[in-house]
């Protein structure tokens, strides 16, 4: 008989956050990816297994595997106590595992596309997702008093398009190109110091603080896109934790999953 799974799709530091949570409180917990993912906080990211096999996030592990047919390879690693992470951007293994929750943290901000498989619950996270239009409930993921909360009806706050606090503090590329840099996450940079090459053009540290998160290098960034992020806070051990809004937006899965006592006996039994 095949357990009860919780699939996540997407693999950065959101969708981690809510991986982690799910995981710890006691489900099978399987995440999908592209190929080639682009987390920035890779060290808090379970993407990270499929450039290196394994990630590990606050002493939970996840393992990639590349056949997302291979329902036995799979079951073999949940058994194990880790994460499943499949190369599956199309989330067939939604189909073949019978995920009873699917959660969609890919955070494209944009109406999700319809799947193969219908689980007994749809989370999305963010904007894009309008319940119970195109899931059953939606996280929501802008800082601010209700971050975290579960919408049952309706959607979640628009994206700012502003990060949070000092904007200067996230990476943009300045052009289209590959990311070349040798900067290690949890550095620290003074003001002014090179931290990554993008399509020729340097992108400097707006001011002191230690690398929080860094595009892998040799990913072919565009024009804008954040591939990196500084935190003044200057302390190393933040970038080995999952930040306080992602604890805040995986706590908000969990509750939508326990709201439902049918999957409360499902997932638990």
């Amino acid at each position: 008989m095949m357990p009860a799974i919780a699939l996540v799709r997407g693999g950065g530091d959101l969708a981690s956050g809510a991986a982690l949570r799910l995981h710890r409180a006691g489900l099978n917990v399987v995440v999908t990816e592209l190929a080639k993912p682009l987390a920035v906080r890779r060290s808090v990211s379970f993407a990270d297994a499929i450039y290196e096999g394994t990630a590990t996030v606050e002493q939970v592990s996840g393992r990639r595997l590349d056949d997302p047919a291979d329902t036995s390879s799979i079951l073999s690693v949940l058994a194990r106590g880790d994460i499943a992470v499949l190369v599956d951007p199309g989330c067939l293994s939604a189909l073949t595992l019978h995920a009873d929750v699917i959660v969609d943290g890919r955070m494209r901000k944009r109406p999700p596309e319809a799947l193969a498989h219908e689980a007994l619950l749809h989370v999305g996270l963010g904007p894009g997702f309008l319940a119970p239009e195109n899931c059953d409930a939606v996280i929501e993921t802008v800082r601010g008093h209700t971050l975290g909360r579960v919408i049952w009806k309706g959607h979640s706050l628009e994206d700012t398009r502003t990060p949070d606090g000092d904007a200067r503090r996230v990476l943009r590329a300045p052009v289209r190109g590959e990311v070349q840099s040798e900067a290690k996450i949890g550095e620290h940079f003074e003001a002014g110091q090179l931290i990554a090459v993008v399509g020729g053009k340097p992108i400097l540290a707006p001011f002191g603080g230690i690398l929080r998160g860094l595009l892998r290098p040799g990913i072919v960034a565009e024009e804008g896109m954040k591939i990196g992020d500084i935190d003044a806070r200057d302390d190393p051990r933040l970038c080995q934790l999952v930040s306080e809004k992602s604890l805040a937006v995986g706590g908000g899965v969990l509750e939508a999953v326990l709201t439902r006592p049918d999957l409360r006996a499902r997932l638990w039994a």
